[in-house]
């Protein structure tokens, strides 16, 4: 279904919200809602996640062989960040759900990768790994960056801990999440050698900085401020990258830009965090899918179970295989017309994930 173009009534109101099911694999007293919640968190620090991502050679290849982040940017972004935000702030029912049908979906993502000439598979664990510390070292960096500032010892451990139940959702083994500040740096410095910013890097890296194409119809009386606010976003995110990375990447390096920005996005970040409207605003700007899964959240309207679970905990109750052994027999048919008969895998999942992550129309 196409996106229908919201009025300025609808930007500006608060969205009606429903009580989810319960308060999923976190809750309020959990560190990662703190840090997640806070404004940086799906703006420059999800964007930073995917495209750093790119550097990987084998999720790129897979990334680029579906071509949806080019034919079609929009859908694909609100997918991916709404099923990031029911993570966090979902109910254990739905996201349970979203991660299993998300397993079907990557079951088509294998092939051989141009560049290195490997096999790649999206479900791989160490792929699958790669991912998610990305995405929750990018959003902690994005909030110390221009948030609140580091957190305290405690609650660093707090986090990390929490990262850990968080890939129980994934097809990496949660005993693979480093613990600790300095093992999530030993991680990146051990991946270091195997990123490539390759031209199919590049071009996904530079499309995905490009937050413009991202985001939905808006009204005309907006479109200044968005083009203020995704330059900002871009140079933002750029700032937070090692200057190595951005060079393997042919990105800009500048320092004086790195500088200039950051005062002036701290000083953004901290008027949003004070009002939930311009946090609704700001959020159904970005990604209109994710609105329904953090509105609850963000205005502070409690589940009608207050139970936490875990995802392990969750996947029994509800009948879901664990990530890794789930769906083992598509996996294999997917492979096998991959790498057997030589044809295009099949759609499986995809149909079956829009009433959960959105159309992809």
């Amino acid at each position: 279904m196409p996106a229908q173009k919201a009025t300025l009534r609808d930007w500006l109101f608060l969205p009606k919200v429903e009580p989810a099911e319960d308060y999923g694999f976190f809750g309020p007293d959990s560190v990662a809602w703190k840090v997640w919640s806070y404004p940086t968190g799906l703006t420059i620090g999800f964007q930073r996640a995917v495209v750093i991502e790119e550097l990987d050679p084998a999720l790129v290849a897979s990334v680029n062989e579906t071509q949806a982040i080019f034919d079609r940017p929009r859908t694909r972004y609100d997918r991916t960040l709404r099923y990031f935000a029911m993570v966090m702030f979902g109910d254990s029912r739905s996201t349970s759900k979203a991660a299993d049908v998300l397993v079907k979906i990557h079951s088509k993502g294998v092939g051989v990768d141009p560049v290195t000439g490997k096999n790649y598979d999206a479900n791989d664990p160490h792929s699958q790994l790669w991912i998610h510390l990305t995405a929750w070292h990018s959003i902690l960096m994005a909030y110390e960056k221009y948030g609140p500032g580091r957190l305290s010892d405690d609650e660093e451990a707090q986090y990390w801990e929490e990262c850990a139940i968080a890939a129980e959702l994934q097809t990496c083994d949660p005993d693979d999440v480093p613990r600790t500040r300095a093992g999530i740096a030993e991680y990146f410095e051990q991946m270091r050698p195997q990123l490539i910013g390759s031209d199919i890097a590049k071009n996904a890296m530079k499309h995905l900085l490009r937050a413009d194409v991202m985001l939905p119809p808006i009204p005309l009386v907006l479109r200044p401020f968005m083009w203020i606010v995704t330059a900002f976003l871009r140079r933002g995110t750029l700032a937070t990258m090692p200057r190595w990375m951005r060079q393997m990447s042919g990105l800009p390096t500048g320092r004086l830009l790195d500088a200039l920005c950051v005062p002036w996005l701290s000083a953004g970040f901290t008027l949003v965090s004070f009002s939930v409207r311009l946090q609704l605003i700001l959020l159904r700007l970005i990604s209109p899918m994710t609105l329904p899964v953090a509105a609850p959240m963000l205005m502070e309207v409690a589940p009608r179970n207050k139970e936490v679970l875990t995802p392990r905990e969750a996947q029994e109750r509800y009948g879901y295989a664990l990530p890794s052994q789930a769906h083992l027999e598509l996996r294999e048919r997917q492979r096998n017309r991959v790498f057997g008969a030589h044809q295009a895998p099949s759609d499986e999942g995809i149909i079956e994930s829009q009433p959960i992550l959105g159309d992809i129309a």
